[in-house]
């Protein structure tokens, strides 16, 4: 069953690396907030040590984790098993995001392959690392990645990019400001 782990010990590291899905959780601080949870995939996750592992994010509908991140850092990313031995993987920690121009934008984005209409890397410290049992987690087969929003931001384009992002991703559903707003 399930165990708890000061760090993301070698064989969370292999579980996570194998993994092709992985899901982001954060909320506000108002319990009148929505609490925010997004799929992830393409190859966006990077563990950089035991306690420490970023993402990149790509320009997409919202930018919740941005704004939740920015008032209280709070962030749970989870991995689960669909199509191994059962198990569930939670990565508690502190969350923050990078924008390119960031002093370490530029050492950070070395982690990862290119893709057109990159917003942003989320960086997560994190604190406790916890495994569960997964058993309700049904068998999957991983077919591919979706092209779709790497193929739709590359039909957009950079000027257009920055346009949707002023409209979309400045500030979150309810009302929080992002960091992409601050920088202009």
């Amino acid at each position: 069953m399930g165990k708890v782990f000061e760090v993301i010990t070698e064989k969370l590291q292999a579980f996570i690396r194998s993994q092709h899905l992985f899901f982001v959780a954060t909320a506000p601080l108002s319990d009148e907030g929505h609490i925010n949870l997004s799929p992830k995939g393409l190859d966006c996750f990077r563990i950089l040590s035991e306690n420490q592992v970023a993402y990149l994010d790509l320009v997409g509908s919202g930018n919740e984790t941005s704004a939740h991140l920015l008032e209280n850092s709070r962030i749970t990313l989870m991995f689960c098993a669909l199509n191994d031995a059962p198990m569930i993987l939670r990565l508690y920690g502190q969350g923050r995001v990078v924008l390119p121009g960031n002093t370490q934008w530029d050492d950070l984005i070395s982690h990862f392959p290119f893709y057109t209409g990159i917003r942003q890397i989320v960086v997560a410290d994190i604190d406790r690392v916890q495994t569960s049992c997964g058993f309700g987690v049904p068998l999957y087969d991983y077919q591919g990645e979706r092209d779709a929003l790497p193929r739709w931001a590359e039909q957009k384009g950079e000027a257009d990019l920055v346009t949707y992002q002023r409209e979309k991703n400045w500030i979150s559903i309810d009302g929080l400001p992002t960091p992409l707003s601050r920088r202009e």
